[in-house]
C-alpha cells in the first residue's frame, strides 16, 4: 500500500497557512482518496472539484486528475531529468505515488501539496528525503552556495521559533565552520518531526546531508536532502486529529 497526505496551503498565514485535508492511497489496483478532519477545520479550504462530499471515499482505476496533473508527462523532453531530480531511475519509472511523495506535487498555480507520512525503516530509524523549501526567498549568496554543495555533504538544522509565518519552522544551514549560511527550510509538514528528533536523539545519531543538487531544476527542486536519525519511542507522525479520516467506513478503506 502506497499512501500520501494532501495538504492545502491557504489558511491563516500567521500559523503556517497550511494543513492536511486528505489522504491519497494506491493498493496496486485502485486509487482511493478521502478527506481528513483537517478539511473541516482549516480556514479557507473548499472541497476539490469533482470531490465535493467530505464524507465520501472516492475510488478510481486511474490516478485522479487533481494529482495526475502534478506529474510531468513522459512525452515531455525534460521527463527523464524530472525523475532524476527526485532520485529516481528514468529506466525504471516508479509508482506515480512515489514520485508525488518526493516532488510534493507542487504547482505554482494552486495551493495543494502532497507528502508521505514518515515510517521507521528496518533498523527502526527515522529516514526521510525532501526538497529544501524556501530556496527562492533566500539571498543570492545562499542560492549560489546551494549550487556548490556536493552529494553527501553534511547540513545543519535548527528550530526557528521566531519565524513570523510558522513558529514550528526548522531552518537548514551549511556546515561550514566559518560561515554557517542559512539556505532554506525543512518542509513544514516534517518540521515538528525534526524538532522532536533534535530534542530526543543524541546528536551523533542525527545525520542531515545533501542527497542531490539539481542545478538545472526549478528552485523548488534544486536541493534534495536526506535525514537519518534515531526514532524516538514517543514519535507518532501524522497522528493528530487533522490527519484522521472523516468517512465512517474508514476501517476498510483509506486507512490512516
Amino acid at each position: 500500500m502506497s499512501a500520501l497526505f494532501v495538504a492545502y496551503r491557504g489558511g491563516d498565514p500567521q500559523h503556517g497557512g497550511w494543513g492536511p485535508v486528505g489522504r491519497l492511497e494506491h493498493d496496486g489496483g485502485l486509487y482511493r482518496f478521502c478527506y481528513t478532519q483537517g478539511a473541516a477545520t482549516l480556514p479557507g479550504f473548499r472541497p476539490f472539484p469533482q470531490m465535493g462530499d467530505l464524507s465520501q471515499v472516492y475510488e478510481s482505476e486511474e490516478l485522479f486528475p487533481l494529482f495526475a496533473n502534478r506529474l510531468l508527462s513522459p512525452s515531455r523532453p525534460e521527463y527523464e531529468a524530472f525523475l532524476r531530480w527526485g532520485g529516481f531511475d528514468p529506466n525504471n519509472p516508479p509508482d506515480p505515488i512515489a514520485v508525488l511523495g518526493v516532488t510534493e506535487g507542487i504547482r505554482q498555480t494552486d495551493q495543494v501539496e502532497v507528502f508521505p507520512c514518515p515510517m521507521p525503516d528496518a533498523d527502526f530509524c527515522y529516514v526521510n528525503k525532501f526538497f529544501l523549501h524556501g530556496v527562492r526567498w533566500m539571498h543570492r549568496a545562499a542560492q549560489e552556495r546551494i549550487n556548490q554543495l556536493q552529494p553527501g555533504e553534511g547540513l545543519l538544522v535548527m528550530p526557528d521559533p521566531c519565524n513570523e509565518y510558522d513558529p514550528d519552522a526548522v531552518a537548514v544551514r551549511t556546515s561550514d565552520t566559518t560561515d554557517r549560511l542559512m539556505i532554506g527550510y525543512v518542509p513544514h509538514y516534517f518540521a515538528r518531526d525534526i524538532q522532536h528528533v533534535l530534542a530526543a536523539c543524541d546528536p551523533d545519531f542525527i545525520q542531515i546531508s545533501v542527497e542531490r543538487v539539481n542545478r538545472d531544476a526549478p528552485m523548488q527542486q534544486r536541493l534534495l536532502c536526506r535525514v537519518r536519525s534515531c526514532w524516538p519511542e514517543d514519535l507518532r507522525p501524522c497522528s493528530d486529529l487533522e490527519f484522521l479520516p472523516i468517512p465512517a467506513d474508514m476501517p476498510s478503506k483509506c486507512l490512516a
